[in-house]
Parts: C-alpha cells; sequence; structure tokens
C-alpha cells in the first residue's frame, strides 16, 4: 500500500493503522532482510531496487497463495478450477487454442488463464508455480520439463514493410540483410541461432532495436524504423510482409510442464486431453 500510494501516511489510513505503526512495522521489516526497500523524499516515499524485487516477490507469492485456494476448493465431482499456460507469440498457438477449446466444450467448469511472454519469462513462471503449463520451442530441458510435441512447425523469417524491395523476395539470405536496420528477438537462445545463421555476414549486421513480443516491433517497421526478424505467426500486419529466410530456419514447439510435479486433477486431466489429441492428430 506504501508503494502504491508513495505516501506512509496516506497508506496508513487506508490500512487503518495509525502512521508510527505502519512506519515501525516497515523498519522491522527493513531490518529483518537487512536492506533499505523505501528512499524517503520530502513528498513521497518510493521503492528501492531491494523495495521493487520484494514487491515482484509478494506479488508472485499472492498469486501462488490464489492459484492454492483455487485448487483446493474446485468441486471433486464436476471438473473444474482454472489452467494458467504461458506462450510466447508462436504459430503453434493456433494447434493448442483448438485442444484448449474442445476441453472446454467438454469441461465448461474449466477456466483459463492465459500468459503472453518469451520464453525465458514462461519458463520461470513455471519453475515458481505460477503457471501450469507453457508453450515453448525446442530444445527443452527434460531433466527439468516434461512435455508433448506440437505438429506445426515455427519457422523465422523477416518481418518488412511492403514498400521495400525486400517484400518482393520468396526468401531472404543474409546477404540480403547486410547493412540494414535489424529487429531482433532479445531471446538468448534466439540470439545465438541468428548469429549462427548469419555465418560471415554477421559482422554486416545492424541490431537497432530488440523485442520480447512482436506486436509494438511490427509497428516500428511500418513506420519505417526497420526490419525485425521474427516468427511466421497467424496474425497479419497491415502495411508489412512476411518473408521466410534461407537456408531456412524452423523449430518445433512443445507444450511443457514441469517434471515430476503433483498437478491438480483439472491440469492433470487438461494434459492427458492434449497428448490423446496430438496423437490422434498425427
Amino acid at each position: 500500500m506504501i508503494a502504491r500510494e508513495e505516501n506512509i501516511t496516506k497508506a496508513a489510513k487506508l490500512l487503518h493503522v495509525s502512521q508510527p505503526t505502519l512506519s515501525r512495522q516497515i523498519a522491522n521489516l527493513e531490518g529483518e532482510l537487512g536492506v533499505k526497500l523505501f528512499v524517503r523524499q520530502s513528498h513521497k516515499i518510493s521503492l528501492t531496487e531491494d523495495g521493487l524485487l520484494l514487491r515482484r516477490r509478494a506479488e508472485e507469492m499472492r498469486q501462488l497463495n490464489d492459484k492454492i485456494l483455487e485448487e483446493m476448493s474446485a468441486d471433486k465431482e464436476d471438473l473444474a478450477g482454472e489452467i494458467s499456460i504461458g506462450s510466447g507469440e508462436l504459430h503453434s498457438m493456433v494447434e493448442l487454442a483448438d485442444i484448449i477449446t474442445k476441453f472446454h466444450q467438454r469441461y465448461p467448469l474449466v477456466k483459463f488463464n492465459m500468459q503472453s511472454g518469451n520464453s525465458e519469462d514462461i519458463k520461470l513462471a513455471i519453475e515458481q508455480g505460477l503457471l501450469d503449463l507453457g508453450l515453448l520451442i525446442e530444445p527443452v530441458d527434460t531433466e527439468k520439463y516434461s512435455f508433448t510435441r506440437m505438429h506445426q512447425h515455427e519457422t523465422w523469417g523477416i518481418l518488412v514493410a511492403n514498400d521495400s524491395p525486400l517484400a518482393k523476395l520468396p526468401f531472404v539470405t543474409p546477404t540480403d540483410l547486410k547493412g540494414e536496420s535489424l529487429i531482433m528477438s532479445k531471446s538468448h537462445p534466439m540470439v545465438s541461432e541468428m548469429n549462427h545463421w548469419f555465418g560471415s555476414a554477421l559482422k554486416d549486421i545492424k541490431i537497432i532495436s530488440t523485442y520480447n513480443l512482436l506486436y509494438n516491433s511490427a509497428i516500428l517497421v511500418k513506420q519505417g524504423l526497420g526490419i525485425a526478424l521474427c516468427l511466421k505467426l497467424e496474425s497479419n500486419y497491415e502495411g508489412v510482409n512476411f518473408v521466410p529466410l534461407q537456408p531456412k530456419l524452423s523449430y518445433n514447439s512443445v507444450l511443457a510442464w514441469k517434471a515430476d510435479q503433483i498437478s491438480s486433477r483439472t491440469v492433470s486431466e487438461f494434459i492427458d486431453f492434449a497428448k490423446k489429441y496430438l496423437k490422434d492428430m498425427s
């Protein structure tokens, strides 16, 4: 509440405690953790770096608490509850959406919490128990995750403005991108793969921006800032065109969950449903 209001007096009123009591509680917490949580200024109070980290972790704990209560209070007769799934901007989301839709038709009391993010964010949330499953690009750590493989492949290419000569090509090579202003994913594994794809042309590549999700960067492309290296999506962005890479760069994607974890009945049923769906579609 202090972090939100940036004022201890206002926070104390909203919490129905006295200002000295609240100040003492913060001082005790800072003493227990051995760090300063707030920077006190003349007209406001703001979080330090340690305070920001604590606030983020506290929010994760609150989400996990809500998730535990949801799982424990779920109806034991009819399948119900919430399934949390994380996904990047992947073509295989179309296939996952079909699985979710068919599962919901069978179990209408089940709700879904969808979260978008890059692979690193999704893996971290699975590790912390905030997500039940994640749609990820291979390879995945088989010691950490169990998974079922999706059928659709994820193909890399460029997103380029329609008026660019590159937009008319059937594919682009590393040589075609020499000297161009590029917008690239900030995912470390993908950066490594792209660097390998560029090969000797890498020294002539100019990166001007990075992204974790593509939508905003697609607007930058449309406005003429540069060319985005990205995965082919189901979405279409007005004023830009997708052109695949040559040599081709593509990956399998998987629906993954934490290995050896004890999932709720609802999540376990969904995993079994997804496995059967994907097997039947093979």
